[in-house]
């Protein structure tokens, strides 16, 4: 649809147009009515050229052709706006149908070529196709000049007919018919100067569009730089981290291993002398679990969790674990689970399987213990993990190793860990457990 003042201007020279043909076919009926009655008709056919043979038939072709010619621009304008090819057939008939009216009118008036002039520069979008129909309707405009024509034809003119009347009359006459004519060229001009106006302002839109469009591409290639350093810093943050974990991994199983064939050694030594059957089945005992220890360490250089979790489960593999340790100590462990059969995901079971392992390790190495409780329970949306030994505790509170990686542990499950020293030592850690399945 056009804009409203090219619109306008439009509907403008449609009337103007209106009036100029209907005016001219009939004022030529009138007055040719008027000179056969006045009887006037030999004096005047002796100094014109032609006459219309059916002058009031003229006035009907002129009308019915007119409402068909609006009709076309009511269908351009409401309904074959984004239909190029139908743009390009309603242009066709309307320039077909202004030239019917202006040979009806015996090209006494071809300003009609000039509406058609505004619907192309309008609708035709396409340079080559512009040109054409711009070019055919200056020729057709330029062929349908009345003086050119009237050279080599035999055409009657309304201006044969403004000399029947008075010349007070024909100044009327004449200066009206001019002012028409003059008014729809007027109206063309100022139509193709708000075409200019408009094409300029979307020629401006479309270079501040193309600013801003290079603008965000910097903006983007500036944040593509980014991101790309960025995730050059996270590769190298995950590789930290990946050792580190690796690294407690390594530490928790080797610490664990070493601390229990230490003490089982210890308890080899003192009874090789007294008891030498009992001493080597105690060594049999340690050689298994540095065998499973070093398989753990293995693994975990190959990111894998813990064989016994691989194979059995969290459950068991504590259990296990439990076992293994209490075999080659003294040591009194208990665990009690009072959540049900243990569901979780494989990085909640591997930390909590290493914070036991760690806190069992620490018990034995640092807090000489020989007894230690281990008890897993929910309470509302956590899992309450409490550990704790009959040792000899700590005076003073320091983070060592294993008590850091417990805490990183736990920490990476957005979870929080409490220690406590006073009767022996406590570890408590709290796990906000994603709980997928609900426990059979």
């Amino acid at each position: 649809m056009q804009q409203p003042k090219l619109r306008d201007i439009r509907i403008f020279m449609i009337a103007v147009n209106f009036i100029a043909v209907f005016f001219s076919t009939v004022f030529i009926a009138v007055t040719t009515e008027q000179i056969c009655m006045n009887y006037e008709a030999r004096e005047f056919l002796d100094t014109i050229r032609a006459i219309p043979l059916q002058p009031w038939k003229n006035v009907a072709v002129v009308t019915v052709l007119y409402i068909l010619l609006v009709a076309v621009y009511i269908l351009q304008e409401k309904f074959y706006v984004d239909q190029t090819r139908n743009i390009y057939v309603s242009l066709v008939v309307e320039f077909s149908i202004s030239m019917l009216i202006v040979f009806v009118i015996n090209f006494n008036y071809n300003g009609l070529f000039l509406l058609v002039f505004t619907g192309v520069i309008y609708y035709v979008k396409g340079n080559k196709g512009k040109y054409l129909v711009i070019c055919l309707a200056i020729f057709s405009f330029l062929l349908t000049d009345f003086k050119l024509l009237s050279y080599n034809f035999s055409l009657y003119s309304i201006n044969d007919y403004f000399a029947c009347y008075d010349t007070s009359v024909q100044g009327y006459l004449v200066g009206g018919y001019n002012l028409l004519n003059s008014l729809n060229i007027i109206l063309f001009i100022i139509y193709c100067i708000l075409m200019i106006q408009q094409q300029r302002g979307t020629i401006d839109e479309v270079s501040m569009l193309y600013e801003e469009i290079r603008k965000t591409n910097e903006d983007l290639e500036n944040a593509n730089d980014q991101l790309k350093e960025y995730a050059k810093i996270t590769e190298r943050m995950g590789e930290t981290k990946e050792r580190n974990r690796l690294a407690r991994e390594i530490h928790d199983t080797l610490g664990h291993t070493l601390t229990g064939i230490s003490v089982g050694i210890d308890a080899c030594i003192t009874m090789v002398e007294s008891s030498p059957k009992e001493a080597k089945a105690h060594l049999e005992r340690i050689s298994a679990v540095a065998r499973n220890g070093l398989l753990d360490i293995r693994r975990s250089v190959n990111e894998l969790k813990p064989d016994a979790l691989e194979r059995l489960g969290l459950e068991s593999s504590i259990t296990k674990m439990i076992t293994d340790m209490k075999s080659v100590t003294d040591m009194q462990i208990f665990f009690d689970c009072r959540m049900g059969p243990l569901k979780f995901d494989e990085d909640e079971e591997s930390a909590i399987y290493r914070v036991i392992q760690e806190s069992l390790t620490n018990a034995m190495r640092h807090g000489k213990a020989s007894r230690v409780r281990i008890v897993m329970e929910r309470q509302e949306d956590m899992a309450v993990l409490t550990i704790r030994d009959n040792g000899i505790g700590c005076g003073e509170m320091k983070n060592g190793f294993g008590t850091k990686h417990i805490m990183e542990r736990i920490g990476m499950l957005n979870g929080t860990v409490e220690f406590q020293s006073g009767d022996g030592f406590s570890v408590i850690a709290r796990i906000p457990i994603r709980w997928g399945e609900e426990y059979d």
